[in-house]
């Protein structure tokens, strides 16, 4: 049996299904997931309360936060260091950084394209929150960014379950621009392809938006009038994700990879095919 923990910290678009893709029927046999979370908040005293999960004695552990270098997902690293651990979040963006991680004995899949929320009290409220994740869930699920991590996470798992552990496991170090996304799509039609690729920079582009509404702008007309272009801009994102997979299915070529029970992956393309 092999144990996967996650530990999220805050919120990110991915932190919604990233402890069910391996298991999406739940009829997967020899893994078990446990999830410690901290809500919204990320401070190092959420990340201390971690600690106590290792009583579990999880193989191998998934921190998925925004901004790996902030306080509180660094003083989580610091505590989770002696166990294999895969850092997902949305930066750090600079190779040096990411270089750091590695050298430090962590994996990594930094998501560039998972994007910043407006979080200003004078715009944002529960609902318009829970929308904004919806069609950030939208873009990554359709764009090939879920695909992506669940192919990665597999492979560390396989490497579990054959008899590895600890400093033995190869685990994955990837910077996952909306390039490297858009190829575990499996999109058969290169409009798809393209409009899925469009959705991924518009994600991208997100952040770069909200950013100032988050952290520069005072005035509360500029605020608002920012952080809600930001989330037009995940509204359109999401709309041609959807336009994309809706290309496939007219053309019956959505790939589909369910999980066997032993955890092999199989395929198939067409609706009435059997996964094989």
């Amino acid at each position: 049996m092999v144990n996967i923990g996650f530990l999220k910290l805050g919120n990110l678009g991915m932190s919604q299904v990233i402890n069910l893709i391996q298991d999406e029927i739940a009829a997967r046999e020899g893994i078990t997931v446990r999830v410690f979370g901290t809500g919204a908040k990320m401070s190092p005293a959420e990340a201390a309360d971690t600690e106590s999960f290792k009583q579990w004695n999880p193989d191998f552990v998934v921190i998925i936060s925004p901004n790996a270098g902030a306080p509180g997902p660094t003083a989580a690293r610091e505590l989770w260091k002696d166990t294999p651990c895969i850092v997902v979040s949305d930066g750090p963006t600079k190779k040096e950084a990411r270089q750091a991680f590695e050298d430090e004995g962590f994996g990594y899949i930094i998501l560039p394209i998972d994007p910043l929320i407006g979080a200003k009290r004078e715009f944002l409220d529960p609902v318009e929150m829970a929308s904004f994740n919806s069609d950030a869930m939208k873009v990554l699920s359709i764009c090939g960014v879920v695909r992506l991590i669940q192919e990665e996470l597999d492979r560390v798992t396989e490497q579990v379950a054959s008899g590895k552990s600890g400093k033995e496991l190869e685990l994955p170090h990837i910077f996952a621009k909306a390039e490297k996304c858009v190829e575990h799509t499996g999109f058969a039609n290169p409009y798809a392809k393209a409009k899925a690729l469009a959705a991924l920079h518009m994600a991208e582009k997100v952040a770069q938006v909200n950013f100032p509404a988050c952290f520069m702008l005072k005035d509360i007309e500029q605020v608002c009038l920012t952080a809600a272009a930001g989330h037009e801009i995940m509204g359109a994102a999401a709309q041609l994700a959807t336009q994309a997979r809706e290309i496939e299915k007219s053309n019956d070529t959505v790939f589909r990879q369910p999980h066997a029970k032993d955890g092999r992956l199989l395929k198939k393309t067409g609706l009435y095919e059997k996964p094989e």
